[in-house]
């Protein structure tokens, strides 16, 4: 493990137009990979727009790598079934972080990048980067690949260990 860098909280907020894995609905719930990190979110029953609000926490490291989200269809007999993946490159947030210590902001809201979709990511539209009140968020909606439909919204918060909250 390389030289740490600090905790992502990863909210795994919600889906929607996930695709059909049951009878005539899908038990959906999401794994968040990042390197030998793995958490992932409750299970809700029978939706296809799911409604999670989790967030999830990693320790990031050197070298930064891809966050990557897989979900799936709970089964009580069978494998679960997959429903899409997707995947956020975190070198933007960790780089914006950086921006944010050398500019030194701590108030107010401010964007320090922003994210386009391309063939590298999973984005459905642009993505800010924003500096909240000092803390670096990223908030995302992500298209799944290997399914018919379904994206997931994600808002990605890096937390610096060296930087302390001002009161």
């Amino acid at each position: 493990m390389g030289e740490p860098l600090g905790q992502l909280k990863v909210m795994v907020v919600q889906g929607k137009r996930l695709v059909i894995r049951d009878f005539k609905s899908s038990d959906p719930y999401v794994v968040v990979k990042l390197g030998n990190q793995t958490a992932k979110t409750k299970v809700i029953n029978s939706c296809l727009n799911p409604v999670w609000n989790e967030e999830l926490t990693f320790s990031l490291t050197e070298p930064v790598g891809v966050l990557n989200f897989e979900v799936f269809d709970k089964d009580r007999f069978k494998a679960d079934d997959k429903m899409g993946h997707a995947h956020v490159n975190l070198q933007p947030i960790v780089s914006a972080a950086r921006l944010r210590k050398i500019l030194g902001f701590s108030s107010g809201e401010t964007t320090l990048r922003k994210v386009v979709p391309d063939n590298d990511n999973c984005l459905v539209g642009d993505s800010s980067i924003c500096c909240v009140n000092g803390e670096v968020v990223q908030s995302v909606w992500l298209r799944l690949g290997g399914v018919e439909s379904g994206e997931i919204e994600v808002k990605i918060k890096f937390i610096d260990p060296l930087e302390t909250p001002s009161k």
